[in-house]
């Protein structure tokens, strides 16, 4: 048996291992975290393909709890850092202090590490601190290192960042530019919960109940499914369809009428490798060999809908990105 046919066995091994281990670890998460199941899907579709993600909602849905919660499920280290208007690059990423032997007196700088040497950074509220702090995370998402006194440090892999933004409270906001959104796998939206699900979140709150969450993966489990993901073969009829989606967002002669009517500029070409990536996670988190054109229009409205900058036509006609990605998407069904 050649070294290649025995590799493509155990991935097919490895997948059905990760559609069982999937079911365990949303068994795990609703412990905790009631509804939000397509938001845990794409938290950890995104973990997996080896992207950051940008998580939209007002405050009180659960989010740093969802986090930590999944960190707990995944045996990764998680760290929260609240951003403020007053937050330095440093205390993010760590600084340079001077320490003194205590024998000879000789004194040398020590780096101490910030919060970003962790697995998992929950980033609450990214637009409250200004450009040049933001930058020093995106920095480190892009890089997966830290440079200071120049030195390089790395960080711990796997390393994934959730930052989150409150839509309802925009004064004293410092928005991220387009360039950096366009850093983030996913922007996901959380909504509210059911009337169903609100009355069991108060219940299952208010009472003595404490939910005992397992771990299921490990960090290297974490790491080798990363690898494995990219591995995954993609049909030419899939990749085509994920380039042409996300080609159609650009306000050009190929494009539909109402892009060219609404949009000043599309996504670009980082988002036909997000739509490919997260269509073959998709894809393997579910038990399947290969990703569809399904999996593609699954992930595509958190791929997409922070990559496009519409006009002043689409805010007087009350359209969104969103609406837009979403008319992109049936259009191509």
């Amino acid at each position: 048996m050649s070294d290649e046919t025995r590799r493509h066995g155990g991935d097919i091994e490895a997948i059905e291992a990760l559609s069982r281990a999937r079911e365990k670890i949303l068994g795990e998460m609703r412990k905790v975290i009631v509804g939000q199941n397509g938001v845990i899907e794409e938290l950890l579709t995104a973990i997996l393909s080896n992207g950051h993600s940008l998580l939209i909602g007002v405050p009180g849905l659960a989010k740093t709890l969802m986090v930590s919660t999944l960190a707990t499920a995944l045996d990764l280290t998680f760290k929260r850092v609240q951003f403020t208007p007053d937050l330095m690059p440093s205390d993010i990423t760590g600084t340079d202090i001077i320490e003194e032997d205590p024998a000879t007196h000789a004194r040398s700088f020590k780096f101490i590490r910030g919060p970003v040497f962790a697995n998992i950074i929950l980033a609450d509220e990214i637009n409250r601190t200004p450009p040049k702090t933001q930058a020093a995370l995106l920095q480190a998402m892009q890089e997966k290192e830290v440079t200071s006194g120049g030195n390089t440090y790395p960080l711990d892999l796997p390393f994934f960042v959730l930052a989150t933004q409150n839509p309802i409270e925009l004064e004293g906001t410092y928005p991220l530019p387009e360039a950096q959104l366009d850093r983030f796998m996913f922007s996901i939206h959380v909504g509210y919960p059911s009337a169903a699900e609100e009355k069991e979140i108060v219940e299952s709150t208010t009472s003595a109940y404490a939910p005992d969450v397992q771990t299921i993966l490990g960090a290297a489990d974490i790491l080798e499914l990363q690898r494995l993901v990219r591995r995954v073969p993609v049909p030419e009829h899939v990749l085509e369809f994920a380039v042409r989606l996300a080609r159609r967002t650009r306000p050009s002669g190929d494009s539909p009428d109402y892009v060219r009517n609404w949009v000043s500029w599309g996504a670009g070409p980082r988002a036909s490798q997000y739509l490919t990536l997260g269509a073959k996670t998709r894809a393997i988190l579910r038990g399947k060999y290969a990703p569809e054109t399904e999996d593609v229009r699954a992930v595509a409205q958190s791929v997409l809908r922070h990559r496009i900058v519409t006009n002043f036509n689409a805010e007087a006609d009350g359209v969104s990105a969103g609406d837009v990605v979403e008319r992109l998407i049936s259009d191509a069904a």
